[in-house]
């Protein structure tokens, strides 16, 4: 499992926090995911220090990181408090990426090598392998599968825009499954994907991976919706 976990863009820190701050950001993070946090709570540096049994700078660094995210606010003489993860926020997130990653995309065509293509296969057959059967797997090789189109972009800014949204919008996905038509959509965009890059279509493959980042988005947006109606009863 850890040959496939995802990693950042190469030149990219995975936070750029110290080791401490690093491992309160990613607690803090999972509790905001998961509902423990809940939207408009506010987190308090003392509280939060002493139940992650550290000091507060490491707790400024994460709130700082989780800031940058989209995961918290922090307003003068108001202090941090949890950004609410409703659909709103999902949707923001997504169609950034539909603006983001077709340029990506298009200037990747352009360069990519046989050898780029080939890992690009490798990766989509440990796709096609695992068939959604562990999530955590399928989602650290699908983002891998476009780390390595994204990885070696000149704009490191765009790239590090896309790999810190595309966290965001794999954390949140982690609480819903796939359901059977967005898997097949998956596997079917990635091959198409493939064959577009061995066919120079820089276009048709930026084209393609706006349908795809929208599918996604929207795949999300519909789980949350379902779950939102079933809570309203």
């Amino acid at each position: 499992m850890s040959e496939f976990k995802a990693q950042p863009p190469e030149g990219m820190e995975p936070s750029g926090a110290s080791l401490a701050g690093d491992s309160v950001y990613q607690k803090i993070r999972d509790d905001i995911i998961s509902g423990r946090l809940k939207a408009n709570e506010r987190l308090i540096v003392a509280d939060l220090a002493r139940e992650h049994d550290t000091s507060t700078n490491p707790v400024r660094e994460a709130l700082q990181l989780l800031r940058g995210e989209g995961f918290v606010v922090i307003s003068p003489n108001r202090g941090a408090r949890v950004r609410p993860i409703d659909q709103n926020f999902v949707r923001d997130i997504y169609e950034i990426g539909v603006l983001i990653e077709p340029a990506l995309t298009r200037w990747f065509v352009g360069m990519a090598t046989h050898a780029d293509i080939a890992r690009l296969e490798e990766i989509q057959t440990q796709i096609e392998e695992n068939n959604f059967l562990d999530p955590t797997r399928h989602s650290e090789l699908d983002t891998r599968f476009h780390t390595i189109m994204y990885e070696r972009h000149y704009n490191r800014h765009a790239a590090e825009l896309w790999w810190k949204h595309r966290e965001v919008l794999r954390a949140v996905s982690r609480r819903f499954n796939f359901t059977l038509a967005r898997r097949a959509q998956v596997l079917r965009e990635h091959r198409q994907l493939i064959q577009l890059i061995k066919d120079g279509e820089a276009d048709k493959a930026a084209a393609l991976v706006a349908q795809h980042v929208e599918g996604s988005g929207r795949h999300i947006l519909e789980h949350m919706r379902a779950a939102e109606a079933a809570r309203a009863g």
